[in-house]
């Protein structure tokens, strides 16, 4: 029998609660001794039913103890003697047989086996209430990261979309960044995903130089929550002969301030 059919007999809550047959008993413990998996089912199982005997505990008033040991010293021959009639002649006797013990028993396992039921049950409800919202969370991120995906590609397969490379500089020769110009619009898109990391309390600003002067483009963001930000759209330029990026205070800057890490003519 393979271990998650061994979970999933209901056995091992049979077992925890005690009612299991010898047979079954057996069973469940060589598969402990055998499978790790079923170990820690039973562990878990077992671990349930204490927090919830512990949670639903009820302790007996005081005068519970007095009434069980006055039943017990009127007991007579196996023979249990109700006390509100003891004062009544002829009193009727109740003899509590084999049967009725048995029976009583029977009750208790029962309703200890369908509490454990209930606890697994419950657990395993939970556990997959968990998993479908991971689930749910996971497929509404891919969702977010295919848009941003068409989005980008929309630019970049625009009919009107002129790509400028801009190269690294002296402050970062290995940095890189990429323009996509709307001929029809003036519309500015970046792709900034090979600039290096910013340093904290710093950002780049993208510039336009427009009749030899920078023009402040915006402020770039390069990364969120460890994903690097693809494309994104800047400020609008009618016209423009190169771009440039520096690194700048978070606020930015109305004119370059900090070092210019990448550059590219039109």
């Amino acid at each position: 029998m393979e271990t998650q059919d061994i979970i999933s007999s209901g056995l091992l809550e049979l077992y925890a609660a005690g009612i299991a047959s010898e047979k079954e008993s057996l069973d469940v413990q060589q598969w402990v001794a055998q499978y790790p998996e079923v170990a820690a089912e039973l562990k878990e199982i077992t671990s349930s039913m204490e927090t919830y005997a512990n949670a639903h505990a009820i302790t007996p008033s005081a005068g519970v103890k007095e009434k069980i040991f006055s039943r017990i010293n009127t007991a007579e021959n196996g023979r249990i003697i109700p006390i509100n009639s003891l004062p009544v002649p002829g009193v009727k006797v109740i003899n509590t047989n084999a049967s009725w013990k048995m029976a009583a028993a029977a009750s208790v396992a029962l309703l200890i086996g369908s509490i454990a039921l209930n606890i697994i049950t419950y657990n395993k409800y939970n556990d997959a209430d968990r998993d479908l919202l991971v689930a749910r969370q996971t497929v509404t991120s891919l969702e977010e990261k295919n848009a941003i995906m068409e989005a980008g590609m929309s630019v970049v397969q625009n009919k009107y979309s002129v790509p400028v490379s801009l190269k690294g500089l002296e402050a970062s020769p290995d940095a890189a960044a990429k323009i996509f110009w709307m001929q029809n619009t003036g519309e500015v898109f970046i792709d900034p995903s090979n600039l290096p990391e910013t340093p904290a309390g710093k950002q780049y600003q993208l510039w336009g130089i427009v009749d030899g002067k920078p023009v402040d483009g915006g402020m770039i963001l390069t990364s969120k929550k460890g994903d690097k930000f693809r494309i994104q759209k800047m400020k609008t330029f009618g016209k423009v002969e190169a771009f440039a990026v520096t690194l700048e205070t978070e606020k930015g800057n109305p004119s370059p301030q900090g070092p210019m890490f990448v550059m590219g003519k039109m």
